[in-house]
């Protein structure tokens, strides 16, 4: 663990440098490729005057909105799937269609919905990630044997009890796949609703550093939008997965 994390550090650091020499050796102008200095600035800059935070602060609250409509939707929707054979036949092949169309295609139907609100953005986090939660927990009750449900049926189980006591645990370790996956979708969904919509937000940081030509706050942002994403897949997906993989065995 440690010397992973030491090669992560190294390599990191290494990458820094080779940004460093490549800004001063001048090649670009540094309004179009800024110095990791620069860069630094910007974030200094966005954290004295409170502005890098409430943006973190406003899109991380859409995202777990949006995230948790997700999951609650994609769960109900993929075990009616798994279960109901009429549904998984229409709604089904409904699901897999709809999955393709990226996040920032449902902006504009979000505008005309719901108007330049945090609605809009919620929204548009929830549909990018709903599918991909619903395809993993239709996948996951579908592989459970067979002879755990009906075991469960002759203990008296039925109805909600089924779902919460069988169903949902049995495919946690599919689901689990299913969150993760959704949260990457509904990450990239909030801050690509919050580029067009130009509505507060990390996504709205990234718009006024190309309004105003400031390529450094333009990767500033972005490198923020990127430690979030490691920090949240390494801290928290990563560690209930890990959790979950070894409570049933699998690692």
């Amino acid at each position: 663990m440690g010397k992973n994390l030491g090669k992560k550090i190294a390599f990191y650091v290494i990458l820094v440098v080779v940004w460093q020499i490549i800004a001063y050796a001048d090649i670009w102008p540094n309004n179009i490729f800024p110095s990791p200095l620069d860069v630094a600035e910007d974030l200094a800059y966005g954290i004295s005057d409170g502005s890098l935070f409430y943006g973190i602060g406003t899109s991380m609250w859409r995202l777990i909105v949006g995230l948790a409509i997700a999951i609650a939707g994609g769960i109900v929707l993929g075990i009616f799937m798994a279960r109901v054979e009429i549904v998984n036949q229409t709604i089904g092949s409904l699901v897999l269609g709809l999955q393709s169309i990226p996040s920032v295609a449902w902006v504009p139907l979000a505008i005309l919905w719901f108007g330049l609100t945090d609605a809009g953005i919620i929204f548009v986090t929830a549909i990018g990630a709903i599918f991909a939660v619903t395809i993993n927990t239709y996948t996951g009750v579908k592989n459970i044997d067979p002879h755990y449900v009906e075991a469960a049926r002759n203990m008296g189980a039925k109805g909600e009890q089924l779902i919460t006591n069988v169903l949902i645990p049995a495919a946690f370790p599919y689901m689990i796949s299913g969150f993760k996956q959704g949260w990457a979708f509904a990450w990239r969904g909030v801050i690509g609703a919050e580029l067009l919509f130009s509505f507060l937000g990390l996504g709205f940081l990234l718009n006024v550093g190309r309004q105003l030509n400031d390529v450094s706050q333009v990767i500033a942002i972005m490198l923020v939008i990127m430690g979030i994403g490691i920090l949240i897949d390494g801290f928290v997906f990563k560690r209930i997965e890990d959790k979950v993989m070894s409570r049933w065995g699998l690692r």
